[in-house]
């Protein structure tokens, strides 16, 4: 099976989890936004444990090997404000917006034509961009477990419970 099925294939459940999952609605997008609704936190910590632990799980299995990218400062605080930016703008992120979209939410289109102008505003600001923000405060290609110096798993099985405790406090605030 070649990778674009693979991709298809779990795009397709992704979508299909986010569909069932209720984070395509905007009142839970809104909500999220707001922290008056945890269902889109919920929905993307559940994400993060099952990466992080199935991740790290066929690494040490030998299955996988990880490829992890340089942590550039200035990339990843611009990137992040222009994605908050538009989150908050449209009520949508870019993978709830092609949800939506396949819900027959037609206001998506302006998110989605709003990433593909922005990543063509990218493409072509990217030749000014690669000497200077994109390399402002390049802490190289570093993990937390490598900051702490310790195995992998002493990273993951805490942050693990601190997630289950967060989910367990948020269903006793009705959140």
């Amino acid at each position: 099976m070649n990778d674009l099925l693979y991709g298809l294939i779990t795009g397709l459940l992704f979508g299909f989890l986010l569909q069932k999952g209720r984070v395509l609605r905007y009142d839970k997008q809104l909500g999220g936004l707001l922290l008056k609704d945890m269902t889109i936190v919920k929905f993307m910590l559940s994400s993060i444990l099952v990466a992080m632990v199935g991740t790290h799980l066929l690494v040490d299995l030998g299955v996988i090997r990880l490829s992890i990218k340089a942590t550039i400062l200035g990339a990843n605080i611009g990137g992040g404000i222009i994605f908050g930016l538009g989150w908050g703008m449209l009520g949508y992120c870019p993978g709830t917006s092609a949800g939506a979209l396949g819900e027959g939410r037609w206001d998506a289109l302006f998110g989605i034509s709003g990433m593909l102008l922005g990543a063509a505003l990218y493409a072509e600001a990217f030749p000014g961009l690669k000497d200077t923000v994109l390399t402002w405060g390049n802490l190289g290609e570093i993990t937390l477990p490598q900051v702490l110096g310790v195995n992998h798993w002493l990273v993951i099985i805490p942050l693990s419970v601190l997630i289950l405790l967060l989910f367990r406090w948020f269903e006793k605030k009705g959140l």
